[in-house]
């Protein structure tokens, strides 16, 4: 892969948090890869996934032409240009949509809307390919050399997945210096976030990032660094070069919609075959999932803080009087297709349940922690898995020695029949 493609921390939302609890739901990173794969990947939000994996990288993950007539930046008007030539779109102007655009083309719409400044490393695809468009330079301003990608794509009007692309991250998992979301006159939102490429800060590399996601479902990322690339190379700067304003004005420019608007559309299945085609059962939502968890908890917890996903996830910040731990857990239905993957030969129940019981270091970066997991398994699949740290936050240093629930306690949460209710 690419030194500079990029995974972006919010995209893979519709895996139900499995990103953002860590990795360590998984008994190793095999089973990791079979959760994703059987867990989530599934219909249309796998394709997003795929989509997200791509954005902004030179061949492929922070979200990874010919015959289109397109204007010549600074608006000359004597004719169109194809798309096969490199002179780009005009994001000042709207003509009608073009037929495809080549990379060279969102190279050259990536560069007339930066201020002044010198460009290297290009890299881009166009809207032919299989994987979404993207585009990617490197940009100096005179301040120092930083990676600039913008990357494009398309969700469906009205679904979850634009809530969930554009929703701020809750600070128990990832640490970051700002973010908003708001809503602009068109109805579109927008989200402007300020953090790091590593939530443990183990270097100094900063990731800003702008989203846009219109009511019509085109999707527009924007990310930048102070580094000349992703991950690997030293700081060039004290920060990424385009500020708050300036990352706004790039994401929405015109332009990046009617690139959006040229990716083919792909064939959806008609509704006869949707309604004979089995459909998975639909996951619990984060609020009744958090509502279980609290009512499961043991005597002598106080809930100090909760939260989770729209669905599949939550978590609970609990105090037993020793300090803080976060206790965060996965309800996720139809998972026996990587049973043997994640359990092995993990104890059976009579009825068929299956348990695994984990004891292992914390996965975020923060110095000491440690995260104790019962991973349990219903014979039909319905999975219900529990960690608890030795901290309120993954990413922050352990504040106590043991996370405030045993092993035998998340056994005992995780085993019991009122989960049963949430299928």
């Amino acid at each position: 892969m690419p030194e500079h493609q990029h995974h972006d921390p919010f995209e893979d939302r519709f895996t139900a948090a499995l990103r953002d609890t860590g990795d360590g739901f998984a008994a190793s990173p095999a089973a990791g890869a079979a959760l994703a794969a059987g867990g989530a990947a599934r219909g249309r939000r796998a394709r997003l996934r795929r989509r997200a994996a791509v954005l902004g990288g030179a061949a492929a993950v922070a979200l990874a032409g010919v015959g289109g007539t397109l204007l010549v930046p600074g608006g000359d008007s004597s004719g169109p240009r194809k798309s096969s030539t490199a002179a780009g779109p005009d994001a000042s102007a709207s003509p009608a949509p073009a037929v495809s655009y080549s990379g060279d083309d969102l190279i050259a719409a990536l560069k007339g809307l930066l201020p002044g400044g010198e460009f290297r490393q290009e890299a881009a695809r166009g809207t032919d390919g299989r994987l979404p468009p993207y585009a990617h330079v490197v940009y100096d301003d005179g301040d120092g050399a930083a990676a600039v990608e913008i990357g494009l794509d398309r969700v469906r009007p009205g679904s979850r997945e634009i809530r969930e692309l554009t929703r701020c991250p809750d600070k128990v998992h990832v640490e970051y210096d700002d973010c908003t979301t708001s809503r602009l006159p068109d109805g579109s939102l927008l989200m402007l976030y300020r953090g790091y490429e590593y939530p443990d800060r183990r270097e100094d590399t900063k990731w800003w990032s702008a989203r846009l996601v219109t009511a019509e479902g085109q999707h527009v990322s924007l990310s930048e660094w102070n580094s000349a690339t992703q991950k690997g190379s030293p700081v060039t700067r004290e920060e990424p070069p385009l500020s708050t304003d300036e990352m706004k004005k790039v994401v929405t420019a015109d332009v990046w919609r009617r690139v959006v608007d040229a990716i083919p559309e792909e064939e959806e299945p008609s509704a006869t075959a949707t309604a004979s085609a089995p459909q998975p059962p639909p996951p619990a939502s984060g609020e009744s999932i958090g509502d279980t968890l609290t009512a499961l908890l043991p005597d002598g917890l106080t809930v100090v803080d909760r939260g989770g996903q729209e669905t599949g996830y939550a978590y609970l910040v609990v105090d037993d009087g020793e300090g803080r731990s976060l206790v965060q857990i996965n309800v996720q239905p139809d998972m026996s297709d990587v049973a043997g993957q994640l359990y092995g030969d993990a104890e059976t129940l009579p009825d068929g349940t299956r348990v695994a019981l984990r004891k292992g270091a914390g996965e975020k970066g923060g110095a000491g922690v440690v995260m104790w997991t019962a991973d349990t398994m219903r014979p039909d699949g319905f999975r219900v898995v529990i960690s608890a740290f030795n901290t309120g936050a993954q990413h922050q240093d352990a504040t106590r020695d043991a996370p405030a629930l045993t092993t035998r306690q998340l056994r005992e949460i995780a085993l019991s029949p009122k989960w049963e209710r949430l299928r």
